[in-house]
């Protein structure tokens, strides 16, 4: 028996489930159709579609939970994995100690629907290609400019149209249909022996129109011929305690390593350790002091910023909640923790929506969404006012986290040298290393600024790739340790 759509399919999954009597059940379809266009060094590389669908299926029977999937959209497959999810929930249950329970949540009956103004299908392959094409001559271009060699040059344009359809025991109904769009570059800058990397990801949820509004020609233009100038003119960065601007995007993926991710709480009661690593924060943290009354950190799903849905955007999660706004730390306050309907039960709290899978086949577990610090009411130049000597750092080579989340170190990428209140000279990989919360007691001025990188999210065994986004505004940190240049 052949099941024609995704609500016959839902449909029937939960008419087996109520027939196994489990005191709380869900299903999930999911429908991915992916595009990836790979340009490699003036070549097109090659051109990959994939199309999954699948159901996946979640129970609670005796206190424990089961998870099972298929991509068989037939009655005895769907059967069996009915089965296979009531029979590991069964077996789970004998090992656990305490039973699990799940927040009480009010549940709707909602669809949503992100229409692109310019769909995927109507941009003609050639088009898409020759964009690939554009970026490549002109980084070329600005290179044979600058004087440098770009022997290495990738870059990645991928569509992914996704459809779902959600329902539970409880009451939920949620069905959607989201299209994402992301473009990803690396090349590699070479001058006398000497390298430098420029890596970029840009994503956001819509149609083709976004690729017209990311001005990528602009962009590209910008990012090799700073490569070029760090190259030819960046100098060795000053030592010891000085005072640092960090820029939005470098904040952004500070608070997405050093906020979101210890702030999960399944991390904070120990799921992960064995996976990604744990996290300094105890529950005991929260309403505790973590940073500056300046700080403020939110991790937010709906969020659209200059008239653009963002990277991670969503309504509803994985567990059939309807999303929000989680502000995560208040004016330098822990304040809040990202939270599924079993954690939020534990904390006697509301679940706040961060449910996240990244297929049918996988369980969903708390994930970030678009993770940022708000701006505050400085202006740019007033940050470098009163800096003796200091640096700009404004993008990043790298960053580098301990496993609890604790200690961080950063090379930065563009950087320039901070003297008596203005910006010299680039200068070349400044090393940070500081500690979580010295970083967030450092900050005493944020400007007005907000600016964002597009990111997947890794978690989860198997791993999990989400979109996100990460941002922030250019902000000032106080007397923290630089250890010049790194490699």
């Amino acid at each position: 028996m052949n099941i024609k759509n995704m609500e016959d399919i839902t449909e029937l999954t939960s008419r087996f489930l109520e027939k196994e009597n489990p005191s709380y059940y869900e299903v999930k379809y999911q429908e991915d159709l992916e595009t990836s266009y790979i340009f490699k060094n003036s070549q097109l590389y090659a051109i990959s579609t994939r199309c999954e669908k699948g159901i996946g299926i979640r129970v609670l029977v005796n206190g424990s939970l089961g998870f099972g999937a298929t991509n068989v959209l037939q009655k005895n497959s769907v059967e069996n994995a009915v089965k296979e999810s009531i029979k590991s929930a069964r077996v789970s249950s004998r090992l656990r100690k305490t039973p699990i329970r799940f927040s009480e949540e009010k549940f709707e009956k909602k669809s949503w629907v992100i229409k692109p103004k310019i769909s995927f299908e109507d941009v003609a392959e050639e088009n898409k290609i020759n964009l690939l094409r554009e970026i490549d001559r002109i980084a070329l271009d600005v290179a044979e400019e600058k004087k440098i060699e770009l022997p290495a040059r990738n870059i990645f344009l991928t569509e992914i149209a996704t459809r779902k359809y959600f329902l539970n025991s409880d009451g939920a109904e949620i069905s959607s249909e989201v299209p994402r769009i992301e473009i990803f570059w690396i090349f590699v800058g070479k001058k006398d022996g000497d390298s430098e990397e420029e890596t970029r990801q840009i994503g956001g949820v819509g149609g083709w129109e976004l690729i017209k509004r990311w001005k990528l020609v602009g962009e590209i233009k910008e990012r090799i011929g700073i490569l070029g100038n760090i190259l030819h003119e960046a100098k060795l960065p000053p030592k010891g305690k000085i005072d640092v601007v960090m820029g939005g995007k470098l904040v952004g993926l500070a608070v997405h390593e050093s906020t979101g991710h210890p702030y999960e709480a399944d991390r904070i009661l120990g799921r992960e350790s064995a996976q990604a690593g744990e996290s300094f924060v105890t529950p005991s943290l929260l309403g505790q002091r973590i940073g500056s009354e300046l700080v403020t950190v939110v991790d937010d799903p709906t969020f659209i910023f200059n008239r653009m849905k963002s990277y991670g955007y969503y309504l509803w999660d994985e567990e059939g909640v309807k999303a929000r706004r989680k502000i995560l730390i208040k004016n330098g306050i822990i304040n809040e923790f990202l939270h599924n309907r079993e954690t939020a039960a534990k904390f006697g709290v509301k679940s706040n929506a961060s449910a996240r899978s990244a297929s049918y086949s996988v369980e969903p577990l708390i994930r970030m969404s678009n993770t940022f610090m708000i701006p505050g009411d400085f202006k740019f130049n007033e940050l470098l006012e009163g800096i003796k000597l200091g640096i700009y750092v404004k993008t990043g080579e790298e960053w580098n986290i301990d496993d609890r989340r604790f200690n961080m170190r950063n090379v930065g990428k563009e950087a320039y040298l901070i003297k008596n209140g203005e910006l010299k000279n680039l200068v070349r990989r400044p090393v940070i290393e500081i500690k979580t919360p010295t970083f967030y007691h450092s900050i005493d001025a944020v400007d007005k600024n907000l600016d964002f990188i597009a990111a997947t999210c890794g978690k989860g065994d198997p791993v999990q790739g989400v979109p996100v986004w990460c941002g922030g505004p250019n902000i000032r940190l106080r007397n923290i340790g630089v250890l010049g240049y790194g490699r």
